[in-house]
């Protein structure tokens, strides 16, 4: 598997940037996790929008769904200028009904519901997932393949779930929207000790911090969850690439 970070911000995206969006590749097949603002514009730095075979959500806050409509008037563009490519599939919870039926747009997408209690195959993909702590319906990913495993968070407080959920996972790309000294329990996040705690416990490979904040300095975030993780961890970057 090989991820890209398409766009790694918090609430929205900084100057020329882009928040959550994240493209998985396996076996050919394109799989894009969340689809946030300003990502349809990054994106094409790898791949067109039409090169697309999936798209997974984890729920419907704007900075995680913001540039859906723009993809789908990309494929729909692409196809009147006489491209060719079939129907793209978006997985998304059916807790929101009026954002689900925004997934299906003419014959350029199509919403599929995916059921939190049982996993997901898209593509070589096997999907599971486990609800989180956030002011609305939102669900982490354990994203398995050829043996491999991806953990993405996507927005939530810490809660004990996680640990077995993510156990022994390749990657651990994990939300740290706050500094140590700060709590994001109220707000649904995580901070950076709580991603070296999640991930010491977890026993994880590498920890990749995302959604990040838009204040101080980042590094600070990879130091301090340093203090409980002694594993690999960086920061989420712009067109940063993991090889799994």
């Amino acid at each position: 598997m090989k991820l890209t970070v398409i766009g790694f911000w918090g609430g929205y995206p900084k100057k020329n940037a882009a928040s959550s969006g994240y493209l998985l590749e396996h076996d050919h097949f394109k799989l894009l996790i969340d689809c946030g603002s300003g990502v349809l514009a990054k994106l094409q730095n790898i791949v067109e929008p039409e090169e697309l075979d999936a798209l997974v959500l984890s729920h419907y806050h704007p900075d995680h769904i913001a540039d859906i409509g723009v993809l789908q008037h990309a494929r729909l563009i692409q196809g009147f200028l006489g491209k060719e490519f079939p129907t793209l599939p978006v997985y998304g919870h059916h807790f929101d009904q009026e954002e689900f039926a925004k997934l299906t747009y003419k014959n350029i997408t199509q919403g599929h519901a995916y059921d939190p209690n049982q996993k997901l195959s898209v593509g070589p993909f096997q999907i599971t997932f486990l609800k989180t702590d956030h002011p609305v319906p939102c669900y982490a990913m354990r994203i398995e393949a050829d043996g491999k495993v991806l953990v993405y968070t996507a927005d939530s407080a810490f809660k004990e779930e996680f640990i077995e959920f993510s156990q022994a996972a390749d990657v651990l790309l994990c939300e740290c929207n706050f500094y140590g000294n700060q709590s994001g329990k109220s707000a649904g996040h995580m901070n950076s000790l709580d991603a070296g705690q999640f991930a010491n416990r977890a026993g994880v490979k590498k920890l990749i911090l995302t959604h990040l904040p838009h204040f101080g300095n980042l590094t600070d975030l990879t130091t301090e969850a340093a203090q409980h993780f002694t594993g690999i961890i960086e920061l989420a970057e712009e067109f940063k690439t993991i090889t799994l």
